[in-house]
């Protein structure tokens, strides 16, 4: 071309701006990365054989799970990446520290065995989660069954495994027959985590207190938390007990709510069939009628 076309304003490319990200939406992640530090804080601690400062960062781990997700809901910062690093953090801190710590305590005085059962532990957590992960999309699920588990979830399953520990503390011997019903104990309780136990969630308690009841929460909490400091394995054995204890009443729960929706159901299913007619018009009475009608005349044969 002899004369190209001139343009006076050629187009210019722009450099892509991302959008910028609230500080609401990055507060539970740094919540759920402070977790999974202190959960690979306990392994280190347990490996060096400091057993209570172990116990005590996956202690703090639980808590740190239980509050990011109400922060996350309450500050409307939820996101599948904070879903996703939330079950990997969950994964590390409640399954395989846990197991590490049960395995430096003792179950490696069963050589093989304890690191099977160890492995087993750390293995029935990962599938707790990817199961939970998945079901929690499940649409054709009832709304009261947020209200439940299916199985002992992660956080629970570690601070409840770890009770041969705080015996221990307490004074029990760490023999071989403990050992042995260490093993049996963590296997029970990792079946108890893949298993479809419904379990009572609590997700929906505190979402709401009464103003007669704001101070009271103060003191229990501020209660519990100075008994925890002051006497952790008390707390502790005493608190694992009694969640153990708790696990039928969960249970029975759901097999109430079970039976409401099925009369319910039955009930929706009756209304819409609706009772027989008992009107003279129904084919079965207008049969009988005309049957007896003297002016009918007889059928033939």
């Amino acid at each position: 071309m002899v004369f190209p076309p001139f343009d006076p304003a050629p187009p210019r490319f722009r450099s892509r701006r991302f959008k910028a990200i609230p500080v609401r939406t990055l507060l539970p992640n740094l919540i759920t990365l402070l977790a999974l530090c202190a959960g690979l804080t306990a392994i280190r601690l347990s490996m060096e054989g400091k057993l209570e400062l172990a116990l005590a960062a996956i202690v703090f781990a639980g808590v740190l799970d239980g509050i990011d997700g109400r922060i996350a809901r309450m500050l409307k910062g939820t996101s599948r990446f904070g879903a996703e690093l939330d079950s990997l953090a969950d994964f590390v801190n409640f399954g395989v520290a846990p197991a590490l710590i049960l395995y430096f305590w003792g179950l490696h005085e069963l050589k093989s065995a304890g690191w099977i059962v160890a492995l087993v532990f750390a293995i029935c957590a990962a599938l707790r989660l990817a199961r939970f992960n998945v079901m929690i999309d499940d649409p054709n699920k009832p709304a009261w069954a947020g209200n439940f588990f299916t199985g002992i979830p992660a956080p629970a399953g570690a601070i409840t495994v770890l009770l041969p520990i705080y015996l221990y503390f307490l004074g029990v011997s760490n023999n071989l027959v403990t050992i042995w019903l260490t093993f049996f104990y963590t296997l029970a309780i990792a079946l108890l985590m893949v298993s479809r136990l419904p379990v009572l969630s609590g997700k929906r308690v505190g979402k709401r207190v009464s103003p007669d009841m704001v101070l009271p929460v103060f003191v229990a909490v501020v209660l519990f938390f100075a008994l925890l400091i002051s006497y952790p394995w008390q707390v502790l054995s005493v608190g694992v007990l009694i969640y153990l204890c708790c696990l039928p009443f969960g249970w029975l729960s759901y097999r109430e709510y079970q039976r409401k929706d099925k009369a319910a159901a039955a009930a929706a299913i009756g209304s819409a069939v609706g009772p027989v007619s008992d009107s003279p018009l129904s084919p079965d009475h207008a049969g009988v009628e005309r049957d007896n009608d003297p002016d009918r005349p007889a059928r033939l044969n």
